[in-house]
């Protein structure tokens, strides 16, 4: 019994000496297979914005109030776009002409208007006339949106809301 279990072990050691070298052997000859890895990117933007609050006026309106918001594009890298903002919520706002409605019972509303450049050129939503074009980078871009609230006849003492849809055209 001991000279079995000597020649298992003698057998073994031999068979994890040559081990190495056998693998070697077997290993020598190489096939190789070539694969692709590939993806298409679409045209795509993505936009999101941020509010424009005029804060509390005190007393009439006898002087424009400014404020400004912004909204962030990301379109694929020469994807071109552009983005529309609507007339809003206000009732009586239609393309440029944008009203903000009195909250609760009040009926009564406030002119504002927005604007692509500081006071001039008003942001509308029909494509090629009164959007702001732009050409995507593949990363955010931020664009300012800036309101105003012209002198007028000041409304009943209340808050006023209008809600603006921006969208992005690609």
């Amino acid at each position: 019994m001991f000279a079995s279990t000597f020649r298992k072990i003698v057998l073994s050691a031999a068979i994890v000496a040559i081990a190495p070298v056998m693998a070697g052997a077997a290993f020598a000859k190489t096939q190789s297979a070539n694969f692709d890895v590939s993806m298409k990117i679409v045209a795509d933007c993505t936009i999101s914005a941020t509010g424009i609050d005029f804060g509390q006026t005190q007393g009439v309106l006898t002087s424009a109030v400014s404020g400004s918001s912004a909204i962030s594009v990301a379109c694929t890298n020469t994807t071109p776009y552009s983005v529309g903002l609507n007339a809003g919520t206000g009732a009586g706002s239609s393309g440029t002409t944008r009203y903000m409605n009195g909250t609760g019972t009040n009926t009564n509303t406030v002119k504002f208007n927005l604007y692509q450049h500081q006071g001039a050129t008003p942001w509308g939503n029909t494509q090629g006339t009164d959007t702001l074009g732009g050409t995507g980078t593949g990363v955010v871009q931020t664009l300012t949106v800036y309101g105003e609230i012209p002198v007028q006849a000041t409304s009943t003492p209340d808050s006023y809301k209008s809600t603006i849809t921006a969208t992005v055209y690609f």
